[in-house]
């Protein structure tokens, strides 16, 4: 499997994250959430008390943005998380990014033969050629329940019609911009994770692993 490049894409709290580490794990590949370079930028934008709508000031940050910031302690905070997807909106933010997402895929690290990256754009624009592409859904209430159990298990006080609505304004903005809007690639297996746990999630995902490297 030398080489190999696996892209899941998928909306918030779909479970994609979590996919794509099982399945880093499983065949020993690296792994990158590309969401946390946004709430990386976010989180140094917002430590300098900067406007996330900043198209100019977002860009600055991401030029310079590193693998070493994704181990802030900041980034899961729900307004770094917000404010990571108005950053996202910016082309120029995604555009100073991309290089460091496409050497991870061609150039993973610790000697790996390959590599998962999860993110919304994955498939689409950052590693079309990959290997395999999966996209991870699920019905916004399912994903509105996960988001508010995971922010009360983190003591963070949460109100679920309140992250219900944050939720989908998050996949309206995510899906209506104009750079790279979270869609499924034409040739994606996409899984509906509403109705599964992680393992039964994670059993599709490695068999359509296997069936695409099949082909």
């Amino acid at each position: 499997m030398a080489g190999l490049v696996v892209a899941v894409d998928g909306p918030t709290a779909s479970g994609k994250g979590t996919l794509a580490r099982r399945i880093a794990a499983a065949l020993d590949l690296a792994h990158l959430d590309t969401g946390t370079l946004y709430r990386a930028v976010a989180a140094k934008l917002l430590a300098v008390d900067g406007n996330p709508d900043d198209g100019p000031a977002a860009r600055r940050i991401a030029e310079t943005l590193t693998l070493e910031d994704l181990g802030r302690q900041d980034l899961r905070q729900e307004q770094v998380s917000q404010a990571a997807s108005r950053v996202a909106r910016h082309p120029a933010v995604r555009e100073a990014l991309l290089e460091l997402q496409r050497n991870f895929a061609l150039h993973p690290p610790a000697g790996r033969s390959g590599a998962v990256l999860d993110g919304r754009d994955i498939g689409t624009v950052v590693c079309p050629g990959a290997d395999v592409k999966i996209f991870v859904t699920a019905g916004p209430e399912a994903r509105a329940m996960r988001r508010h159990r995971e922010l009360l298990e983190r003591g963070e006080g949460s109100i679920y019609a309140r992250v219900l609505q944050d939720l989908e304004e998050r996949d309206a903005r995510d899906s209506g911009r104009a750079a790279a809007p979270l869609k499924a690639a034409p040739d994606a297996v996409v899984i509906d994770t509403t109705d599964m746990d992680i393992d039964t999630a994670f059993e599709a995902a490695m068999a359509a692993i296997a069936a695409t490297l099949r082909s």
